[in-house]
């Protein structure tokens, strides 16, 4: 057996010795280096980059700029946005005589020359030393025609609001409408109603490895990226589309990845890269600061709800409606997508027969917005738990019971007016969250606000779901190819994957699937990944998806290999496309629909100790069960509870991304504070819920952003119960719980 047991990571010691190579540790001889020139306004109209200083710089290979992108644009949702903002005169347009590269010598249709955030690129800057190349960035002259930037997402729906993006009329990227029953009556047989405003802040994803790559020509003539990122399949897509080659013309390979949480799934430095690369015809190596990291990759969206909920006096929930307005920046991303998951998990995991909620992702000047772990659920639910418990309090009743008694059960219809997937287990989850909380008393704390005569003590709790796997009709795919090798019997086999290992373990799952699968001890398993010239696409390490879907994947080239094998063909190798059940959009006018393939469920709570002289919050204990379904290996099912209780917990508490007019004042781990040892809780519980899923392979489920979800709410409502102040603004920092104990005193 070897799917159950806490085998080591298959990287663990590479990782830890060194060995392992990062993007940014990667050389090859003759290799130049590369700086970006961001263009570091909000908003701008770019008349001229004069690179004539610059390119006179002795050690200067060359300087691109988005004259030379074939196809100037990338997106992974839509192409909406310039991979380098192009200027409306370039300087300078004749070849040189010396072997720079001729900037504009194969000038493609400028995108619009307008700089829509500051971390727009403008030029790609190659030199033979880093230090030269930063030198010659910074003789770059780029004259602008500023433009008003318009950060306020409220301010950007406005009738007179100045158009930020050609394709977004209105300043609206994207609405998604849900009508379930009819609310205005429901609400008027309410007997107790609960309405409230709340916002969340933008996160930043602070992954210990910034953005790194090494780009090169390989044997066979394909432009090769190594980088770190999400899905290579699509990052090849992206690149090919840019350049204008042809797929097979460009390889994508995943080293050691320091980190992801969906920070990585849109283009950072791999299309510039590959142009350098592609036309140099030599290596290119770049590795950004960690300011340029935090100013040129997207972040967790900031969100603005208005959210109305009812019931009967003895808690049975009729009626929800909330209005939600995200703040996308100016450019797609993935925006549409974590929208939609927002709509969908707004009112909770809970059976609600009267729904109404409209959404808007809402076009800014601010740094653009994308996936960050939870993908938008984590947002719906502080809203969904904080007004469920609010109710419990005005209602009288115990929180977790309000919950039982209004779960989704298997056959229970969601705001889409559809059954919920099978394997709905979120009651399950509620009852074993519940049960551990009275195991045992969590000793007094050392830390040092304990001390404090103005402590108070506090307790929450609060659940939620999210999706497994793509949504919204998107062709959800992955493969895998198996090799089986011996005489008589299997000697070995080769697994190839291109599924990204960002830290969460997943290569090591996929040998023990294997191995399990097989009937083989894992050192008989060789496993060959992330490469998409050895392998066909994974889909993304996104979405609590790469397990679910791998397991799929490769149990069916597994099938058909074993097939093989037994026809007497050696070796034998089999490819399989797994693709789960189809998904449909969201009806346009009511909302209904089959959004997701299954979903995941967890349920949490919270102990925390308020200074209510300082407001500081020290939370003491943290117990979060999940239903995973069957857990491959459960030591890493718990240190991703673990480590997304510490992240949802700097979300919550402590990590205030700032903006002013466009500009970011936090770019730097001194001014944007992320947790350290000392601020992780005194006790994470993880509680293994393993109810199989009906749809995953052993009963796997998706878990990775479940213990993410509701660790807002939790810690909210502990605070709550310690103070008698609600917060409806995240981050709760400090200052922002002062001010409220103030105001309520």
């Amino acid at each position: 057996m070897a799917v159950g047991i806490s085998l080591p990571r298959i990287d663990a010691r590479a990782k830890v010795t060194g060995q392992a190579l990062y993007p940014g540790d990667l050389t090859l001889p003759g290799m130049a280096h590369a700086k970006v020139l961001f263009a570091r306004r909000p908003h701008a109209r770019v008349k001229s980059i004069d690179l004539r200083e610059a390119l006179a710089l002795p050690g200067v290979i060359a300087i691109f700029t988005g004259a030379d992108v074939p196809n100037n644009e990338y997106g992974l949702v839509l192409f909406d946005a310039p991979v380098m903002v192009s200027a409306e005169t370039q300087l300078p347009t004749p070849a040189f005589p010396d072997g720079k590269w001729a900037v504009g010598s194969r000038a493609a249709k400028p995108f619009d020359g307008v700089v829509r955030h500051v971390g727009e690129k403008l030029a790609f800057i190659v030199a033979e030393t880093e230090r030269i190349a930063e030198r010659a960035r910074d003789l770059i002259r780029v004259e602008y025609d500023d433009l008003p930037p318009l950060t306020d997402m409220h301010a950007a729906l406005q009738p007179d609001a100045p158009q930020i993006h050609p394709h977004y009329p209105g300043n609206v990227m994207k609405r998604y409408r849900i009508r379930k029953g009819d609310v205005a009556a429901a609400f008027a047989q309410c007997d107790v109603i609960v309405e409230d405003i709340y916002t969340t802040g933008a996160q930043e994803h602070a992954y210990l490895q910034p953005e790194a790559g090494l780009a090169y020509m390989d044997g066979s003539g394909c432009v090769t990226v190594q980088v770190a990122g999400q899905w290579a399949h699509e990052d090849q897509h992206q690149i090919a589309h840019a350049l204008g080659l042809p797929l097979d013309q460009v390889r994508v390979i995943y080293p050691a990845i320091g980190g992801a949480f969906g920070g990585r799934e849109d283009m950072s430095v791999q299309i510039v890269l590959a142009l350098a690369a592609w036309k140099l015809r030599r290596p290119v190596k770049i590795v950004w600061t960690r300011e340029e990291s935090i100013i040129g990759h997207h972040k967790r969206h900031p969100m603005w709800f208005h959210a109305k909920l009812g019931a009967t006096r003895d808690g049975r929930l009729l009626a929800a409606q909330v209005e939600v307005r995200a703040d996308a920046g100016p450019y797609a991303y993935t925006s549409t997508k974590v929208l939609g998951n927002t709509t969908v998990t707004c009112v909770g995991p809970y059976e609600i027969p009267n729904v109404a909620v409209d959404a808007c992702a809402v076009v800014t000047n601010n740094v653009p917005s994308g996936a960050f772990r939870g993908f938008g659920a984590p947002q719906a639910l502080f809203v969904a738990e904080t007004q469920m418990n609010k109710l419990a309090e005005k209602l009288g009743m115990d929180p977790i019971a309000l919950r039982l008694k209004n779960a989704l059960r298997d056959g229970s219809l969601t705001v889409n007016n559809t059954p919920i997937p099978p394997g709905c287990t979120i009651a399950d989850v509620i009852a074993r969250c519940a049960a551990q909380i009275e195991k045992e008393e969590v000793p007094p704390s050392q830390f040092s606000i304990l001390n404090s005569p103005f402590l108070r003590r506090g307790r929450g709790f609060a659940c939620g779901h999210k999706n497994v796997g793509f949504s919204f009709g998107f062709p959800e795919r992955c493969e895998a190819t198996v090799e089986l090798h011996g005489g008589a019997e299997i000697e070995r086999a080769v697994v190839r994957h291109a599924g990204a290992e960002c830290g969460q373990g997943a290569h090591t799952a996929f040998l023990q699937l294997a191995a399990e699968m097989l009937h083989l001890p894992v050192e008989k398993i060789e496993l060959v990944l992330s490469d998409t010239a050895t392998s066909g696409s994974s889909g993304s390490a996104s979405a609590s998806r790469l397990t679910f879907m791998a397991a799929h994947a490769i149990q069916g080239a597994i099938a058909a290999a074993l097939d093989k094998w037994r026809d007497e063909e050696r070796p034998a190798i089999a490819h399989y496309v797994y693709r789960p059940r189809p998904t449909t959009p969201m009806d346009e006018a009511t909302g209904q629909g089959d959004p997701n393939i299954t979903y995941g469920y967890v349920a949490q709570y919270a102990e925390v100790a308020v200074d209510v002289e300082t407001g500081h919050v020290r939370v003491q204990r943290i117990v979060c069960a999940d239903d995973v379904g069957r857990a491959v290996n459960p030591q890493q099912v718990i240190g991703q509870i673990e480590g997304g209780v510490v992240q949802a917990l700097g979300w919550t508490s402590l990590e205030n991304f700032v903006m002013r007019d466009g500009h970011v004042l936090s770019s730097h781990f001194s001014t944007y504070l992320i947790p350290s040892v000392l601020d992780v809780p005194d006790r994470v519980e993880a509680v293994l819920v393993e109810n199989p899923d009906p749809q995953g392979v052993l009963g796997i489920r998706g878990m990775a952003e479940m213990p993410f979800l509701v660790v807002a709410p939790a810690v909210i409502a502990a605070i709550h119960d310690a103070t008698g102040v609600w917060i409806n603004d995240l981050p709760v920092t400090p200052e922002r719980l002062r001010r409220a104990l103030k105001a309520a005193r």
